[in-house]
């Protein structure tokens, strides 16, 4: 047995803030829960633990819980590496179509202004946004995911010749857009950790970072200063992700490791992070990247690789937390 007041404190930690203050009048315990943005299974969960927990309360013979869906900001995963190179544009565009695939209402955001390529990779570079009360309107490519990037803003192939504050403001301008068809924002981050990435974290504050590193020590050496990045700013680490973790020979079939192998995973766990797993380097999401059709939007062993690493994902975001 919990008295109401212990019951309220768990009930926040449980619904990540979700849920209104209870009341308890005449035996009946009632409160409001926020569902905007949560999967099925997890509004039921939710649902289900609320009134297991509220008919431990000394009083209670009825819980009533009315759903509400308040609009609330899109949360934020940051995908991002401490280098270029590393494939974290390819694994961003791959991870929003699995989690829109999930379920989940995602928008995507090409947070490199200076080398934008999710146009390319999900095949709207013809795509210009509108605006509306001085907000971007995202641009919805074919595989039906909100997006904005720079190459939807300027003439193809053109270079932005702009200082750090205009490119912090693009930036702000492109996250500040109206997302309201997405409550999740997959953002492919620039590479490196300078002065965008941390007007970008400082001002948006991710919910949190997914670090993308190739198995080999260099870039495992800048991975982990694009950990420190996000630890010293309080953002949670969803993970790491291995990319071009072995190659399979087209023509023999035979297995290499140009660039090592389960570097980021050993890494991972000297970082105490979850190891989220490994992509391969293969031709075919090569192909199909510079196609414009994201592996993870078909079927076959890639989509299964890329739904696995936006299930962990999505695992996380759905967990309660402190």
């Amino acid at each position: 047995m919990t008295d109401l007041s212990d019951f309220a404190a768990r009930l926040s930690a449980l619904t990540d803030g979700r849920a209104s203050t209870p009341r308890l009048k005449d035996g009946v315990m009632t409160l409001a829960l926020d569902v905007a943005g949560l999967s099925p299974d997890r509004r039921d969960g939710l649902l289900a633990a609320i009134r297991e927990g509220g008919m431990t309360v000394p009083g209670v013979t009825e819980v009533r819980i009315a759903m509400t869906s308040e609009r609330r900001s899109p949360r934020i995963i940051a995908v991002a590496s401490g280098k270029g190179g590393v494939g974290k544009s390819t694994l961003s565009a791959n991870l929003a179509v699995a989690l829109h695939r999930l379920g989940h209402r995602v928008g995507l955001v090409d947070a490199d202004i200076y080398g934008p390529s999710q146009a390319r990779l999900m095949h709207s570079e013809d795509l210009k946004p509108q605006a509306r009360d001085k907000k971007l309107i995202p641009v919805v490519g074919p595989h039906g995911i909100p997006m904005l990037s720079m190459a939807h803003l300027v003439e193809p192939g053109k270079a932005l010749a702009w200082r750090g504050p205009m490119a912090g403001n693009a930036l702000s301008q492109i996250i500040d857009a109206d997302w309201s068809e997405a409550d999740l924002l997959i953002v492919d981050m620039p590479p490196g950790t300078g002065d965008i990435q941390l007007s970008m974290i400082q001002k948006h504050k991710p919910a949190g970072a997914v670090i993308v590193s190739t198995p080999q020590d260099l870039a495992l050496m800048d991975a982990e200063r694009a950990v420190s990045l996000f630890a010293q700013a309080d953002v949670p680490l969803v993970g790491l992700v291995e990319n071009m973790a072995g190659y399979i020979c087209p023509h023999c079939g035979e297995a290499s490791d140009p660039f090592g192998a389960g570097g980021a995973e050993a890494a991972a766990a000297q970082m105490d992070m979850p190891f989220l797993g490994r992509v391969p380097l293969a031709i075919d999401i090569r192909r199909r990247s510079d196609a414009g059709d994201p592996p993870a939007a078909g079927e076959g062993h890639y989509a299964h690789i890329f739904a696995e690493i936006a299930g962990k994902i999505a695992d996380w975001l759905d967990a309660p937390r402190a």
